[in-house]
């Protein structure tokens, strides 16, 4: 997790600084709007992969009980100072990792959300009770999360994929920053990365300007009645 916990220095967070615009339907806002319409109706949430803790405080509003979980300590450290300046009772966070057994009771939660976070809560659907929710947002590995939604006893499986939208730039600046944000990449705005940069900037010309096309997918699903 060292990616994440540099990107959580440099940025005070995962968050990206770039400047850029969107044209077309985006997945993002879709997905906060469903996800907010739907928190009411369940008492025990999860957010899996919940970064640096804002968007969880925001959700926080709509449900009696929220805990986010991050595998990067400075992301967490992050959302605990956050916790602490908004004093949001009905919240808590934890530092865990999908790779192990999350420290989460047996049907403990009515729903899990994972916006960009770890698909392979998948693979943990015993601390999600029997007939509760999944609810994420991704892109990339489609097949892989389709696998474990069948493989983990879940249900009704919706999968809505967006990938209309374009993010462009004002310039090469605001594009590096951008793309030093995606999991695993360097940090592009290093001269030594400058070869490299302009590789990707030539690959990233859309119809005369530099742009990034969004592939998000957007999916949901039950788990089953059935005993685990």
């Amino acid at each position: 997790m060292d990616w994440y916990d540099e990107i959580a220095r440099r940025n005070g967070g995962y968050r990206n600084n770039a400047v850029f615009y969107t044209e077309g339907i985006s997945a993002e806002p879709i997905f906060e709007r469903r996800l907010i319409e739907m928190l009411p109706g369940f008492d025990s949430v999860l957010d899996a992969g919940c970064g640096h803790g804002d968007f969880t405080l925001r959700m926080a509003e709509y449900t009696n009980s929220l805990i986010g979980f991050d595998n990067s300590v400075e992301m967490i450290n992050i959302a605990q100072r956050l916790l602490t300046e908004e004093q949001t009772p009905n919240l808590q966070f934890f530092w865990s990792s999908t790779k192990d057994k999350l420290p989460f009771a047996d049907h403990q939660f009515d729903l899990i959300y994972d916006r960009r976070g770890p698909t392979s809560i998948l693979n943990h659907s015993r601390i999600l009770r029997p007939g509760g929710t999944v609810f994420g947002i991704h892109s990339g590995a489609l097949d892989k999360v389709r696998k474990r939604l069948e493989a983990n006893g879940f249900i009704h499986i919706e999968i809505e994929e967006f990938h209309d939208a374009v993010s462009y730039f004002p310039d090469e600046k605001e594009f590096a920053k951008f793309i030093s944000g995606i999991p695993g990449n360097p940090d592009y705005t290093d001269p030594k990365y400058s070869e490299e940069l302009e590789n990707k900037i030539k690959a990233h010309v859309i119809d005369g300007r530099l742009g990034i096309r969004e592939y998000r997918y957007i999916w949901k699903a039950r788990k089953s009645n059935k005993a685990d």
